[in-house]
């Protein structure tokens, strides 16, 4: 009788020592998974700038109302990051359309707009249904917000813009980038398919421990 309990014992050990291997192996296992969630980029591998910090970096459009919906989300992820980590706005100039956009952008970034006017001129546009579509109607809304007018066209207009718009549409294809918003992490990982915007958040903050884990 002994004998049996102490093989039903040793039994009951080892079944317990192949459930913890394996709850442990499932714990070790990445919560995404490469081709899927997230994709990497194809060497060289290039960031937006050379600043050391871990980048993460958000390519999107004032003309884009899934960028407008996903604002407030960004806005909470950038305040969330960690240490070490930066979060930068890349416009996309991906048509016509979407041109004045990108060169709005540039102005407010060079005139030290942009942390005030960024949450505003998507709740202009596709809350309050202002009419804001060309580079003129984009000045109008500066201008309502207090920026100097005849300094919004100068700046959005010059060769400087027009370089740095096409500086970042060749990054912003080399990173493989086809629709608005995506999360680029260091140059490095684009966060894929995913099915919402908290998931999207998850994988960034995810790509960006590991980043940070290998330096």
């Amino acid at each position: 009788m002994f004998k049996r309990f102490a093989h039903l014992r040793v039994f009951t050990l080892l079944v317990g020592l192949l459930l913890a291997s394996a709850c442990t192996a499932q714990s070790s296992t990445a919560p995404y998974t490469e081709g899927n969630e997230y994709v990497t980029l194809p060497a060289p591998q290039q960031r937006l700038s050379s600043e050391g910090k871990v980048e993460v970096v958000e390519v999107f459009s004032y003309g884009c109302i899934h960028c407008a919906q996903f604002a407030p989300v960004a806005e909470k992820l950038r305040k969330q990051l960690p240490a070490g980590v930066a979060f930068k706005l890349l416009p996309a100039p991906f048509s016509a359309e979407w041109l004045p956009f990108a060169r709005a952008y540039y102005a407010a970034k060079q005139l030290g707009v942009v942390e005030r006017t960024h949450m505003a001129l998507f709740a202009a546009k596709f809350s309050q249904h202002y009419p804001i579509n060309s580079l003129d109607e984009l000045a109008d809304f500066y201008a309502r917000e207090g920026v100097d007018r005849a300094e919004f066209m100068r700046v959005a207009t010059s060769p400087e813009s027009t370089a740095k718009l096409k500086e970042d549409l060749a990054l912003i294809q080399k990173w493989q980038v086809d629709g608005t918003p995506t999360i680029v992490v260091d140059g490095k990982y684009r966060v894929a398919a995913v099915h919402s915007y908290d998931e999207m958040v998850a994988v960034t903050q995810w790509l960006v421990k590991r980043e940070l884990a290998g330096k």
